[in-house]
Order: structure tokens, then C-alpha cells, then sequence
């Protein structure tokens, strides 16, 4: 009797999924990963905390590089009479992507290598970062790019004024409209890829995050 008890109990869990996919692989207690818990909204021990401050450095010194070189670019491309003679507009796209992969090869075991406003919003809306920490990424990412924008200014100040400061425009055909619609498609990539590159659940995803930003 117990022997056919076995037997049916064998035969409902012959066909049962091996490995759970979906909302059902969040009940499952054999998984490989560990999702972290939300992080909390306001925690006063960051304040003291050396490697805070010192994140906050490195999104600075980040930005600072990434908009000194890729306002240079743009600016270089802008002041040729023959774009044959610059990197062109797929120069200005390396090196904006080769930047971006450096600097989040540098900084992402320090701050995360956020590098971006928009990304550092996403990340606290997922609750992957405090208020403080959010606030305080912003704040020093700002800083970054006004400084990198004032040291072009500063080397290269006739560039920079008849160039715009590397400001970007839209192109003629396009509205303001499709410009910004644009820039809310190619943040939201930008957020989505930088989600799915670090989420719990990729092996291997410490290597793969810079290229996967950079591309």
C-alpha cells in the first residue's frame, strides 16, 4: 500500500517543472541567486561612513571626464569645414560608448557607475539605493558635468562660444517634439539596459555591465 502511495506521489511530480520560470521561481527555494532587500529610504549611518563620500568622488570625477571629452568631440566635429577631415557623427557616438564603458569600468565597484542623473532616479525608484545616497549621486553628478563643461570653457574658450559649448539641437526636418521623444526612448534604453545587466538573477554580470552600457 505504501508502495502505490509512492508511486502516484512520484508520478504527479514526474512532469512538474524542473526549473521554475516567472513569478514562480520567486517561491522557489532552490534558486542560485539572492535578491536584495529594498534598501531603506533614509539611513543616517551613510553620512558617516567613509565609502559614501568617497562614491560620491567617483560619480564627480566620472562625469567630469565623460562630459570634458565628449563636449570636446562634439565641439571638434562642429568646427570642421570637411567632416571627412573629424571623427565624424560615428566618432562622437565611440566616444560618448567608450567613455561610458571606461568610467563604469572604474567606478562600478566604488559608487555603481551611475554617471547619469536618470539612472540614479531609476535605481532609487527600485528602491536599489537610499534617498541620501540618491540625492547625494545627483548632486555630485551635476557638479561633475558643470566642471567638465567649465575646464573645456576654460582651454578652449573661443571653441567653445562659437560652438555652442557643444550644445546639442535638432536637426532640421525634426520638431522639438521628436527631439524629446527621442531623448525619453534612448534614457529609457539606457535605464532598462543598465536594470537588466545587473539584475540578481545574469550569471556573470560584474563583467558584462560596462559593455552592455557602452553598446
Amino acid at each position: 500500500m505504501e508502495g502505490k502511495e509512492e508511486d502516484v506521489r512520484l508520478g504527479a511530480n514526474k512532469y512538474s517543472e524542473r526549473q521554475p520560470i516567472g513569478t514562480a521561481a520567486q517561491g522557489s527555494d532552490d534558486k542560485d541567486y539572492k535578491e536584495p532587500p529594498p534598501a531603506p529610504l533614509f539611513e543616517p549611518g551613510e553620512l558617516k561612513s567613509w565609502s559614501f563620500y568617497r562614491a560620491g568622488i567617483a560619480e564627480f570625477v566620472a562625469t567630469f571626464l565623460f562630459l570634458y571629452i565628449s563636449i570636446l568631440t562634439v565641439m571638434g566635429v562642429s568646427k570642421s569645414q570637411s567632416k571627412c577631415a573629424t571623427v565624424g557623427i560615428q566618432g562622437i557616438a565611440w566616444s560618448f560608448g567608450g567613455m561610458i564603458f571606461a568610467l563604469v569600468y572604474c567606478t562600478a565597484g566604488i559608487s555603481g557607475g551611475h554617471i547619469n542623473p536618470a539612472v540614479t532616479f531609476g535605481l532609487f525608484l527600485a528602491r536599489k539605493l537610499s534617498l541620501t545616497r540618491a540625492v547625494f549621486y545627483m548632486i555630485m553628478q551635476c557638479l561633475g558635468a558643470i566642471c567638465g563643461a567649465g575646464v573645456v570653457k576654460g582651454f578652449q574658450q573661443g571653441l567653445y562660444m562659437g560652438n555652442g559649448g557643444g550644445a546639442n539641437m535638432v536637426a532640421a526636418g525634426y520638431t522639438k517634439g521628436d527631439g524629446l521623444g527621442a531623448e525619453i526612448v534612448g534614457t529609457f534604453i539606457l535605464v532598462y539596459t543598465v536594470f537588466s545587466a545587473t539584475d540578481a538573477k545574469r550569471n556573470a554580470r560584474d563583467s558584462h555591465v560596462p559593455v552592455s552600457v557602452h553598446i
